[in-house]
């Protein structure tokens, strides 16, 4: 296949990735409402103190739950699930090669969160008030990084766990991202022990990151690490069949 005609394929296979996600109702669940909810909620309502429902604070949590939800919920569990029902070993069998279907999956990703994003933004902007204080191309490095280390996770799981289990461990990981990230709670208002760990997680690196927080370096520090990690893990361990 030449360079030109692989092109093509993998951009036909990303089309047909985005086609299947928004046909099914649980990834749109994931990755478009429940992100846009979040940011509504809260912002809207009084259960975080005034200080933490600035949507200066909530809105690069809420892109970096949009990246978590589509790069590892989303991902995981469709790409866990064709292996279960031997899609990728038919898809392995075409001229295809493995590298651009998973690049594919990643273009695939990349373009949803181009739109969740936009999506969130506009909301913010048009009923919140919300004017851009970090610089767009950080912006843009940090979505790049989050994206490969929660890319890396979804496939980690699921080149390795039963469908089943991909399930749960992508929900179960979503959650605990969701309360001990720092995506709408201040780590300094968890409990002390939880902390220090929670630092280490790269939902919350993302979104200090996305924030422009003043423990930037750190943040960058572990965010690199996961992008370079998980891709790694799923790489070294998936399993097409």
């Amino acid at each position: 296949m030449t360079v030109p005609g692989l092109l093509t394929a993998v951009v036909a296979q990303a089309w047909e990735e985005i086609r299947l996600t928004l046909r099914r109702g649980e990834s749109l669940l994931v990755t478009l409402l429940i992100p846009l909810g979040l940011l509504v909620f809260f912002a809207s309502a009084t259960v975080l103190p005034a200080a933490d429902r600035n949507v200066r604070f909530l809105l690069p949590g809420t892109v970096a739950l949009a990246v978590i939800s589509t790069g590892m919920v989303s991902l995981g569990i469709a790409t866990a699930y064709e292996r279960y029902y031997g899609v990728l070993k038919l898809l392995g069998a075409t001229p295809l090669p493995r590298w651009g279907l998973v690049s594919a999956k990643l273009l695939a990703v990349l373009v949803l969160e181009i739109v969740q994003i936009a999506l969130l933004v506009a909301i913010a902007a048009l009923f919140y008030g919300w004017r851009p204080s970090t610089p767009v191309p950080t912006v843009l490095v940090a979505i790049l990084l989050g994206s490969a280390a929660f890319a890396g996770l979804g496939l980690a799981m699921a080149g390795r766990l039963r469908a089943e289990m991909t399930l749960g461990v992508a929900n179960g990981l979503f959650l605990l991202f969701l309360l001990l990230g720092g995506l709408f709670v201040p780590l300094d208002r968890l409990p002390g022990a939880v902390g220090p760990i929670a630092r280490l997680l790269p939902a919350h690196a993302l979104a200090a990151a996305l924030r422009g927080s003043p423990a930037l370096g750190e943040a960058w520090v572990v965010l690199i690490v996961w992008a370079i990690l998980a891709p790694s893990l799923a790489a070294l361990t998936f399993r097409w069949e």
